[in-house]
C-alpha cells in the first residue's frame, strides 16, 4: 500500500521532530513518535523517561493525553490534508479512564481513521461543521491496556 504525503512526513523521524520542535514542544521534548499511520489506523509511542513520569513513578495523566490525543490529531490531519478546502479541526471534549499504573514505554492506536474521513467529507459537503467521537487506547510494553481515551473532535470549512 502506498503511502500518502502525509504519511510519509509523520513518519519521517527527522521531518516530525522538526515540526515538534516549531508547533509542540513538550511534544517534541516528551519524544513522541508516530510509529505506524494507514487511512485507517494510527499508533503513536511515549517513552517512559524524566519527562513524562510523575512522583508516583508512573506515567503522568497529562503525558497519556498528549499521547493519546496524537494518535487521533494524525488521522484527522491525513484526512483533511488531502482535501482541496481547507478545515479546521479542534477537541471538543476529551475523557480517560486509566486501568493500570502506566510503568513502561505506552503505544496509544485509534481505528477509526476511515469515520474521521467520512465526517471530514461531510464536513467539505455541507459546508457544515460536523463531529466525531474517537477512542485512543494506550497499552504497554506487554500489550496490555493501561489507559483509553475518548476524544470528540469538531471539524468546520473555513471560509
Amino acid at each position: 500500500m502506498n503511502k500518502s504525503k502525509f504519511q510519509k512526513f509523520v513518519t519521517n523521524s527527522f521531518a516530525f521532530k522538526f515540526y515538534l520542535l516549531k508547533n509542540l514542544p513538550f511534544g517534541f521534548l516528551a519524544n513522541l513518535k508516530v510509529k505506524e499511520i494507514t487511512s485507517e489506523n494510527a499508533v503513536v509511542s511515549i517513552p517512559f523517561n524524566y519527562l513524562t513520569k510523575n512522583p508516583f513513578n508512573s506515567m503522568y495523566f497529562a503525558a497519556q493525553s498528549m499521547a493519546a490525543e496524537m494518535a487521533t490529531a494524525v488521522l484527522a490531519m491525513n484526512a483533511i490534508y488531502s482535501q482541496k478546502k481547507p478545515v479546521s479541526m479542534l477537541v471538543l471534549s476529551l475523557s480517560a479512564t486509566f486501568s493500570k499504573k502506566a510503568k513502561t514505554k505506552l503505544h496509544f492506536t485509534c481505528t477509526q481513521g476511515a469515520e474521521i474521513e467520512r465526517i471530514v467529507n461531510e464536513c467539505i459537503e455541507t459546508g457544515q461543521s460536523r463531529t466525531v467521537e474517537v477512542i485512543s487506547i494506550g497499552t504497554d510494553k506487554n500489550g496490555d491496556e493501561v489507559s483509553r481515551f475518548i476524544l470528540q473532535w469538531t471539524f468546520k470549512p473555513k471560509d
